[in-house]
């Protein structure tokens, strides 16, 4: 996630008076490594530690487009069209594992552990 964007998620966070329970962060990159690095960075701040998030654990709810949690919220014409094709296209199993991970380090960090 490069510093604009990180930028742009600081200042609508920011914003909204710092209340991260009212957003959530879809992301949609096939690549595997990047996606989840993006997701680290919404979650526990820039792990490159260059960027507006670095040191700034905003713990942004984040899921991928490839999830079951996203598929069930998008209707399902639009979503086969849109998303649809990338399902045979990668390892859908392990992004969820990966983003589940991410997401329980966050609430781990919520809670002090």
């Amino acid at each position: 996630m490069d510093a604009k964007s990180q930028a742009n998620v600081k200042k609508l966070v920011e914003e909204n008076g710092n209340r991260t329970e009212e957003f959530v962060v879809v992301l949609g990159a096939s690549d595997l490594e990047g996606a989840e690095i993006s997701a680290e960075t919404v979650t526990l701040g820039d792990p490159s530690f260059t960027g507006p998030l670095a040191g700034v654990s905003l713990r942004l709810p984040v899921y991928h487009i490839l999830e079951p949690e996203m598929a069930a919220v998008i209707p399902k014409d639009i979503y086969e069209k849109n998303v649809g094709i990338w399902m045979y296209a990668v390892d859908v199993e392990e992004i969820g594992r990966r983003f589940r991970e991410i997401r329980e380090k966050a609430q781990l960090s919520d809670t002090g552990e």
